[in-house]
């Protein structure tokens, strides 16, 4: 206790169950923040969202042009995260009388990220929710040059100069 003292640390009891009970000169403040800020960090490791997960992104069938593209910008940037994308047309009321308004909704949604998804499952009635699954789309297509057959590139080259 008077060399914790002197040093200006703590006399800290490490393992009381020993024999004898081991002891150690430390700053317990900073020991014990150190302690959390581990803790923190790890529960905060631990959080991390798993790539697999269904989203939902839910549309109704008056929808505006302009809400349609902000709503197909969330499922690209979900389907870029990693997630799958279940995207929902909800009908109220007379509206289930018409489920054509819904079919070219989600047909709109998938040709807008034809490159970026592939479609899980196709359009389908849940109770009052016409629902496709997208899921994000694996192989990116990479733009390239398209070739050129070499008899079609000769002829190319004879009529350029």
């Amino acid at each position: 206790m008077q060399k914790a003292e002197e040093r200006g640390l703590d006399l800290v009891e490490v393992a009381p169950a020993a024999a004898p009970p081991v002891c150690r000169l430390m700053d317990y403040g900073k020991f014990r923040y150190d302690a959390n800020r581990k803790e923190r960090e790890a529960r905060k490791a631990r959080k991390s969202k798993p790539t697999n997960e269904l989203r939902e992104v839910r549309l109704k069938t008056r929808i505006g042009e302009h809400d349609r593209s902000a709503k197909t910008r969330l499922v690209k940037r979900l389907l870029d995260e990693g997630s799958k994308v279940k995207v929902s047309v909800m009908f109220r009321g007379r509206e289930m009388d018409h489920p054509e308004i819904g079919m070219g909704l989600l047909r709109m949604v998938a040709s807008d990220l034809i490159d970026d998804a592939m479609l899980e499952r196709p359009p389908g009635f849940e109770g009052r929710f016409l629902t496709m699954i997208l899921a994000p789309n694996l192989v990116k297509p990479t733009k390239s040059e398209p070739e050129i057959k070499p008899e079609l590139k000769k002829e190319l080259e004879g009529a350029e100069a």
